[in-house]
């Protein structure tokens, strides 16, 4: 293997270099984000009637469309240092596996207990909860790492979590939810009988292996019954994106050390967090006209918001209780089928990410699970890193690009995020590797039948 010596394998900034404010990109939009609007009066939501669900301080930054640069207090930054700065990794291995002229790199978000990205947006919402003098909070998760890394957060500070997780990812990730056992959360499978919501969704659809939707209108049910209790979300809202905006920051000075600069910047995306924490400060500078870069978006075929979804006005949860968000969607009544990344099973995307979009400022592919698996496979045996089958996405398509550089003889310069590691996820790849793993498309009549539920919005 021939290194380039000017360019070492892995990229680190030091302590001193980890970013002190998150890059909010809204700022620099010229058409911003649709708001919240109140599903009962069709208004936008104002910052009290959002206080009843989250955080004040988060409120706060889910309102804000202007300021480009937010602090990350002193305690939050202190918390990031325990697995920050994260490595940015030249992939020369899957370069020399390929045979492409391209470089490609990667921003690896799993060297924590956590396994994945959502601890850095955790911890800020915790912290906030913790200032807020609450008692706890309550969450959904899909795949298990956002339950997982929030439960890590609420265990450092002293708060209690309750976690409810998406009934098939439940099942086939017990081990993930003995983590989030260990960390003092309590853990349910969604839908459940626990909630007014899920009583009435099992009703509707026995038998379901649950969505992401769904385990968000349980946990908002709870958090809202109790004022000691607040609902924190791992994607979509604007407040998520913002705290993954270190993801970006971080990878953007690693490449500026070097003098890199990516042609084509890559992620995968169920709600969008990881995404566009990825892209912040690069979309940024497109926004801005100081620099172009090519943005691609990776759905799961099974849920396709961008690639089949509507820009419309839809539920953030399939029980109808969340205030209505502008995004690519399928519909909040629409449960996707049991995909192995579950972690990417929510009908809706985030509102920043679908208006840059619906603009034109990047692209979105939809990808069978199957070839998924293959791409995962050959990045672990050519890295040495077992991918999460969510982060899988954008190494598929990364592989692709790649591969088309080496047909046309182009150098250009790949960047994809690595959101997590896949060791919680061997189930799944047990199915890959005994040819029992199936692909599964929606059919035009399923998403249409949830189209047709969306909210009548003028």
């Amino acid at each position: 293997m021939k290194l380039e010596k000017e360019i070492p394998y892995k990229i680190y900034l030091s302590e001193d270099e980890l970013p002190r404010y998150w890059y909010n990109v809204r700022a620099d939009m010229k058409n911003k984000p649709a708001p919240l609007l109140n599903a009962a009066t069709g208004k936008p939501m104002t910052a009290e009637e959002l206080g009843q669900v989250f955080c004040d301080e988060l409120v706060a930054q889910e309102l804000n469309d202007t300021d480009r640069d937010i602090l990350i207090p002193t305690e939050i930054r202190d918390f990031y240092k325990m697995y920050r700065p994260a490595p940015l990794t030249r992939a020369y291995c899957l370069e020399e596996k390929l045979g492409t002229p391209a470089k490609i790199y990667y921003k690896f978000e799993g060297n924590n207990t956590s396994g994945s990205h959502k601890l850095n947006s955790a911890i800020a919402q915790a912290y906030y909860a913790k200032k807020q003098g609450l008692k706890g909070v309550t969450t959904e998760t899909g795949a298990g790492q956002w339950g997982t890394a929030l439960s890590m957060a609420c265990a450092y500070l002293g708060l209690d979590c309750k976690v409810f997780m998406v009934k098939c990812s439940y099942e086939q990730k017990p081990f993930r939810r003995e983590v989030m056992r260990t960390y003092g959360a309590s853990v349910t499978p969604s839908p459940s009988m626990e909630t007014a919501v899920g009583r009435k969704i099992l009703a509707e659809h026995p038998g379901t292996s649950g969505s992401l939707g769904c385990a968000i209108s349980e946990a908002v049910e709870v958090a809202s019954k109790d004022p000691a209790y607040r609902y924190v979300l791992g994607s979509v809202l604007n407040q998520v994106g913002l705290h993954q905006s270190i993801i970006g920051l971080e990878a953007k000075a690693a490449m500026d050390k070097y003098g890199i600069k990516p042609d084509i910047i890559i992620g995968c995306a169920g709600g969008g967090s990881n995404l566009i924490g990825l892209i912040a400060p690069f979309m940024g500078e497109k926004l801005r006209g100081e620099a172009d870069y090519r943005f691609i978006a990776v759905e799961p075929v099974t849920c396709p918001s961008f690639t089949r979804g509507r820009f419309a006005y839809d539920y953030c949860d399939t029980g109808a209780i969340c205030p209505l968000a502008k995004m690519y969607t399928l519909g909040s009544s629409f449960i996707p089928a049991a995909t192995h990344a579950g972690g990417l099973r929510f009908h809706g995307m985030s509102p920043v990410l679908s208006q840059l979009y619906h603009d034109g400022l990047m692209e979105a592919m939809a990808v069978e699970q199957t070839r998924v698996f293959e791409a995962a496979e050959m990045f672990a045996r050519c890295e040495g890193t077992l991918p999460a089958p969510e982060s899988s996405h954008a190494i598929y398509a990364a592989m692709q690009e790649a591969l088309k550089c080496k047909e046309t003889g182009e150098e250009k310069v790949i960047l994809f995020g690595l959101t997590g590691t896949g060791y919680f996820d061997m189930y799944a790849y047990e199915k890959f590797h005994n040819g029992d793993m199936v692909d599964y498309a929606p059919a035009d009549e399923e998403l249409e039948a949830a189209f047709a539920r969306l909210p009548k919005i003028d």
